[in-house]
């Protein structure tokens, strides 16, 4: 068992510590939370590990040299991560490496270099997890949890040296630019959880199928007969529900209306219905007739 000459109840609230390697994994751009959290405290304990048990990030590095305020006087803090790197079973070769868990709700800043190129740096707002092997400096912060008499540490920030690089989002930027094809923004890996589904109306629009490989039209609704140009559209009648209702008619309104419907009906015994001479519906006799 490995003794150590610090121990966190003696470290100082507030003190960073100062931490350069190569990245060897990290997950800083959201949370290891949920199923997640669950799954990767499982492997832990597979592996003979405590588990993390809250939501977290966490980075480790390969080559760590902890980075002295002041090399000739080193603090406990500085002290008390030295004593933790550690020389992994499996890269024996990567020199000392350096783990932490951050817990909390709250990402680290990410800083890289500025476009500048003048030295200064800025912060990486791209939302998008560090590639392996890029040259960072942890920082690390000693806080005191609630409810706890020793120490912690939290990772504040991760510090990049050079251009930064970016884990599992395609081709490089720099590829791209070689053909002409110029990023206004960094991409960014979208997760499933994120995709927009398609509303039923982009369902039935034109698209395409993929079957082995190869992408064919898909299948569109079957169109309706084709309408006859000599066919006079059927009007439906539109309904006022605000409009008010007529009343219901009696027998005896009823009767009196085909009465006089019936009357009106012998005064039309032709198309021009009762005529000048006198007969309703009857025309004058062929000849010549004078009025006089």
């Amino acid at each position: 068992m490995t003794t150590y000459s610090v121990s966190a109840s003696q470290l100082t609230e507030g003190t960073a510590v100062f931490v350069r390697g190569k990245l060897a994994f990290a997950r800083l751009a959201r949370l290891i939370e949920g199923k997640e959290l669950a799954a990767s405290d499982q492997r832990r304990v597979n592996n003979g590990m405590n588990p993390v048990g809250k939501p977290h990030t966490t980075a480790t590095i390969t080559e760590a040299e902890v980075q002295l305020a002041d090399p000739g006087h080193p603090t406990l803090a500085e002290q008390f991560v030295a004593e933790r790197c550690y020389t992994s079973k499996r890269n024996p070769d990567s020199g000392a490496n350096y783990s932490i868990d951050s817990r909390g709700s709250s990402l680290p800043m990410i800083v890289i270099p500025s476009d500048k190129d003048d030295g200064t740096y800025d912060q990486d707002t791209s939302g998008q997890e560090l590639a392996q092997g890029l040259d960072v400096t942890l920082v690390l912060r000693v806080y005191k949890p609630k409810n706890f008499s020793n120490r912690g540490l939290a990772l504040d920030q991760v510090i990049v040296h050079e251009q930064p690089r970016y884990y599992n989002v395609g081709v490089d930027a720099n590829e791209l630019r070689a053909r002409g094809i110029v990023l206004n923004s960094p991409l960014r890996a979208v997760q499933a959880s994120e995709a927009r589904p398609a509303t039923d109306a982009q369902h039935e629009s034109i698209g395409s199928e993929i079957e082995d490989g190869l992408s064919f039209p898909a299948p569109q609704p079957a169109a309706g007969p084709a309408a006859d140009p000599w066919q006079v559209p059927v009007q439906k009648a539109v309904v006022d529900p605000a409009a008010p209702t007529a009343p219901e008619e009696t027998i005896e309104e009823k009767l009196a209306r085909l009465q006089a419907e019936n009357e009106r009906l012998k005064d039309a015994g032709s198309a021009v219905g009762a005529g000048p001479w006198g007969n309703a519906g009857q025309a004058p006799q062929a000849g010549i007739t004078y009025e006089g």
